[in-house]
């Protein structure tokens, strides 16, 4: 049964009191089994995603009664992921690698402790020269695994960061769970278990991270696309410390992200609740956050359905102007050129970054000097720097 639109008040009043029987929710009394509890994939139809969202808006119709409901989203975004008793935040142990100068960044290999013996990997790309505290941006990636082609390691993704970089920030590129250098340590990503715990853990010790090395406090930023666009919201809606946003090509009314990462526990509903990824991201309301949204995928309907929800959230916090949602009808998925001129402008705008640096005069973009490296490069262990002994390579032995 599909969920028809009605303009009148009532009957969205009762449809919100027959939501726990509802098709829509699938929430059934009688199981209690926590595979009830996911949103996988296209979990609900477009039309039913919209029709979620119109019900919601007049559940809503103050800041006082949003900021509750965020409050709800959030804590539900916790305990789904077991997060809600956070893990002791011990020393992180980083293990550095040789810093690679080129024009106007450079480029530092890392690995950190996150728990006890569970080693993120990523680089960190940095300004060649940084008048006091440059603004910091975590950049998490999606499911793009293809030999030649992979996660952080992707021309895309390097010129997204070396140019962040040129612009004035220092940017956290990290791997996702069990992607280049940890697969091959023998970390999987689809593993059964709890991913979608440890993904937002190590971004939330990310922040740390960024930190430690000297990143701004009061300018941090989360980007990414797809899966990484995901990990983006999900972090901001958990992590207070997180200022600008800037998901791409993720934020749907009715697809929930289809790998255990995104939606492999129950962050989105239980017995008595229900949200969706466009409520997640308007948790950090009234904090900047652009939408960036094509033709290609699942964020087709942006301007129509998503964009108006969450201008209608920050419009409760007095700030509409603060989301913004740039729609590129004629894209596919992905986070290629014409969404980094997209990005760009924006997180120059709210870190306070030259612009002039990643884009020419006339929109073009300024990344012919960016050196695309080879994906080996950019691993931190090697060598000189071996993977420790004591190093854990599989979801089901952390002690949490």
């Amino acid at each position: 049964m599909k969920i028809k639109t009605n303009p009148q008040p009532m009957a969205w009043l009762g449809l919100g009191l027959i939501l726990l029987l509802s098709p829509l929710c699938e929430l059934q009394a009688q199981s209690a089994d926590e595979s009830d509890m996911l949103c996988v994939g296209a979990h609900w139809t477009e039309e039913e995603g919209a029709s979620f969202l119109q019900m919601m808006r007049s559940e809503y119709t103050s800041e006082k009664a949003w900021d509750k409901r965020a409050k709800a989203i959030r804590k539900q975004i916790l305990k789904g992921t077991g997060l809600d008793k956070m893990p002791e935040k011990g020393p992180m142990n980083p293990i550095m690698g040789e810093v690679r100068e080129y024009d106007g960044y450079k480029v530092q290999n890392v690995a950190f402790e996150s728990l006890p013996g569970v080693f993120v990997t990523g680089s960190l790309y940095m300004p060649a020269e940084s008048d006091g505290k440059a603004p910091g941006i975590l950049s998490p990636h999606g499911h793009w695994d293809k030999e030649g082609d992979v996660g952080r390691y992707r021309a895309d993704a390097q010129k997204r960061f070396a140019s962040m970089a040129r612009m004035g920030a220092m940017v956290w590129a990290y791997d996702a769970v069990g992607y280049g250098q940890q697969k091959e340590q023998g970390w999987d990503h689809r593993e059964d278990g709890e991913v979608l715990k440890l993904q937002l853990w190590n971004s939330i010790r990310g922040v740390d991270f960024i930190l430690s090395m000297g990143a701004d406090p009061e300018r941090l930023a989360v980007t990414g696309a797809s899966g990484g666009a995901t990990q983006t919201f999900l972090l901001a809606a958990v992590d207070d410390r997180i200022d600008v946003v800037v998901p791409v090509v993720m934020v749907s009314a009715h697809f929930f992200g289809g790998c255990v990462c995104e939606s492999g526990m129950p962050i989105h509903k239980t017995k008595n609740f229900q949200t969706n990824n466009v409520e997640i991201a308007g948790v950090i309301a009234p904090k900047p956050l652009l939408l960036v949204s094509v033709g290609g995928d699942w964020t087709k309907n942006t301007p129509q359905v998503e964009y108006p929800h969450l201008q209608y959230i920050y419009g409760l916090k007095g700030r509409q102007e603060r989301v913004q949602n740039i729609h590129i009808p004629e894209d596919n998925h992905g986070y290629d050129d014409k969404k980094r001129q997209a990005v760009y402008p924006f997180l120059a705008r709210y870190l306070g970054l030259d612009l002039s640096k990643a884009l020419y005069e006339d929109g073009r973009l300024r990344e012919e000097k960016v050196v695309v490296e080879e994906q080996e490069a950019l691993y931190p262990f090697n060598e000189e720097q071996p993977f420790p002994e004591d190093g854990i390579t599989s979801i089901f032995n952390i002690n949490w």
